[in-house]
């Protein structure tokens, strides 16, 4: 059954490249990106503009049903983020959107416009984030990408080779794919399982981070359906003392970022360190339950109970990267300060 079904994705993919060859007519299609009533997964939808946008505003807000407890009720998609699209191509684009309800108010996990505020009062320290997204690639069988029947147990983390990875076509085209969008990604690894994988995306300045992170999740779905596999975030993947998936969040300020930026750091560890379990929860869809299941202080991993710190270690709740603690200060453009491993 697998089989024939992997035989119809590829005849269905094959068909597929002769309908994109048909011209348009001079109309552009923009696909309603928003996250859903879970609030951990994607929706979309697409329609018709009779031109190309040329920004946000551009794009007109939509209207969608949610579905809450068996309820259902019509919210409003607001654009927020545009990029181009990398699956029917120029002119035609992706929008990141907000979900409101009939009073305007955000839905859900929809809280952007919360976050929105937040970075608005504090964009004089110009804060930056970086976040490296791991996922483990699965089959439509529900087991791990590529291992053979007897398990794969051997962490191969940035390794190469068949016998080693799986996936890496879909890492490639996803990397490809986001950079065609303009999302902001700026790397790529194979992960410690043979079919898990990382992208970075940053560094980004306050809500764009956000952004650009959700629009690389979106995008990174929507290869694996091409590819007839499926893309798991889920914190602990495979059952055992196989390993997690993580989304570990990098940041620094300007202050921190200039000479004599280590007190900063170090003063922002220190109130981090009072008040560990609270992020825990806040950064968990499911108030934490994830980062218990997932925080065991084993396999590089921090602790879930107790917060803890040190320079150049991956095993703590943040780390201070060696190069940083030696020059007292970030100075290049492309890194961040405080590594967090427990995000």
């Amino acid at each position: 059954m697998m089989s024939v079904l992997s035989e119809s994705l590829r005849l269905h993919k094959t068909v597929k490249t002769h309908y994109l060859s048909l011209a348009k007519g001079g109309e552009c299609q923009v696909t309603y990106v928003w996250i859903d009533e879970a609030g951990e997964n994607l929706k979309c939808k697409t329609r018709t503009l009779t031109q190309e946008p040329t920004g946000i505003t551009d794009i007109p807000e939509w209207t969608v049903v949610w579905v809450v407890c068996g309820t259902q009720m019509e919210v409003t998609l607001v654009p927020v983020r545009m990029f181009r699209d990398p699956f029917t191509l120029d002119p035609d684009k992706l929008a990141l959107c907000e979900v409101l309800d009939s009073n305007r108010v955000p839905k859900g996990s929809n809280q952007r416009s919360q976050c929105v505020k937040v970075m608005d009062q504090v964009k004089e320290f110009e804060p930056w984030f970086g976040m490296e997204q791991e996922y483990t690639l699965f089959g439509l069988d529900g087991k791990p990408f590529g291992w053979p029947p007897q398990g794969c147990t051997k962490r191969v983390h940035c390794a190469v080779g068949i016998d080693n990875v799986y996936g890496r076509d879909i890492c490639i085209c996803h990397y490809r794919a986001c950079l065609y969008a303009g999302v902001k990604i700026s790397g790529t690894n194979a992960e410690a399982l043979a079919s898990q994988w990382e992208f970075q995306v940053g560094p980004c300045e306050g809500i764009e981070m956000g952004d650009h992170l959700w629009m690389a999740r979106y995008i990174l779905h929507r290869v694996c359906e091409d590819f007839g596999v499926v893309a798991s975030l889920d914190a602990k993947p495979i059952e055992g003392n196989t390993g997690t998936s993580g989304c570990h969040t990098n940041f620094s300020t300007k202050e921190m970022r200039s000479e004599g930026g280590l007190q900063y750091i170090e003063e922002a560890i220190r109130r981090l360190s009072k008040r560990h379990s609270q992020h825990l929860r806040v950064y968990d869809p499911h108030d934490g339950a994830d980062n218990m299941r997932r925080l065991t202080s084993q396999l590089t991993n921090s602790s879930f109970h107790e917060f803890s710190t040190a320079i150049d270690s991956r095993s703590v709740s943040v780390r201070i990267p060696a190069h940083v603690s030696q020059r007292g200060c970030e100075r290049e453009a492309a890194s961040s300060l405080l590594d967090s491993r427990t995000t």
